[in-house]
């Protein structure tokens, strides 16, 4: 039995191991796979991880010894999924092992476009802070978050974890999800998405990318914000409409926007988020600290011997 890990780095850039999967069979792990070598790569291994490296069908289909995908990663998005389901291949994600990280995130941007640290921060380093006449100054307004409005497009644990963290500020919670009914821990309530849009003083994005989510935050969806609200995204770039946020930013439609997804990943230079007003963007970070990455190696472990055992688990191709 053979595994072949396409992009590997990004999981474990060498401050953990692979040794969880290694003692289950043959492994084979590359940094980082381009498009033209992943059938090469790929060719003879039964089990094919992937995070980021794109599984089309062509792929696929030309992989005949191929038996099991797991995706280090929650987001499956990079898989042909029914491709693998013709097939008879199981896909097996990860969920929940991002869950703290990606709220910490969240409000990690949401604290930087409320009480401008960073900003702060350098122009103190500047000088500024020493020149000054009084014992203290700030550059843009501070804004109290408590009482605000926080609407939460998605609402499954990640969403979840980011209201309880809103509910500490003392924040207001508003939620859209497909299913669209029961309670809201600590209080809250499920809207429609354009009550959610136009009431939220935050909306943060933690739904997946589908055909019916894709470019969702549009120039019409942006107009309905308040022009104090602030658009939050660690979901996947592909939701947002960046020429129209990018647009909106400039025009002051809303106030500010925190990203740490885009479209594409690294971002070209002409992207226009890179030079929009108030717009701050990390680059897809939200999920990656250390305690977060070793239980993705885990349950990705975990997924492999399960599947090995004739009982996959985390199988999002049933």
């Amino acid at each position: 039995m053979r595994i072949v890990v396409l992009d590997g780095y990004t999981a474990n850039p060498g401050d953990l191991d692979w040794s969880a999967i290694e003692s289950l069979a043959q492994l084979t792990v590359y940094d980082r796979t381009d498009d033209a070598d992943i059938v090469a790569r790929a060719q003879g291994a039964e089990i094919l991880l992937t995070n980021k490296t794109t599984l089309s069908r062509a792929v696929i289909e030309s992989l005949p010894q191929l038996k099991f995908i797991g995706v280090l990663a929650t987001g499956v998005n990079v898989v042909d999924l029914e491709a693998a389901k013709a097939r008879g291949i199981p896909v097996c994600n990860v969920p929940e092992y991002s869950t703290p990280n990606v709220a910490q995130a969240v409000f990690a941007l949401v604290l930087e476009l409320t009480n401008h640290t960073g900003h702060h921060d350098r122009t103190v380093h500047e000088g500024r802070w020493s020149r000054c006449a009084d014992f203290c100054y700030w550059d843009g307004e501070l804004v109290e978050l408590a009482g605000l409005t926080l609407g939460l497009v998605g609402y499954g644990r990640i969403g979840a974890a980011v209201a309880r963290v809103g509910q500490a500020f003392d924040m207001q919670i508003l939620a859209h999800r497909r299913s669209g009914f029961g309670s809201i821990e600590g209080g809250g309530a499920y809207t429609d998405l354009d009550t959610l849009f136009r009431e939220s003083d935050v909306v943060s994005l933690h739904c997946p990318l589908t055909p019916e989510t894709k470019e969702m935050v549009n120039a019409p969806r942006l107009r309905q914000m308040k022009p104090t609200a602030l658009l939050i995204n660690t979901a996947r770039g592909g939701l947002v409409n960046e020429a129209d946020l990018a647009a909106a930013l400039n025009a002051g439609t809303i106030a500010g926007a925190g990203l740490d997804v885009l479209s594409v990943e690294p971002p070209a230079a002409t992207n226009p988020l890179l030079t929009a007003k108030n717009c701050i963007i990390t680059p897809h970070i939200a999920w990656a600290t250390r305690n977060a990455r070793r239980r993705l190696l885990d349950v990705t472990a975990a997924n492999v011997r399960a599947f090995l055992a004739g009982t996959p688990q985390n199988c999002v191709t049933k």
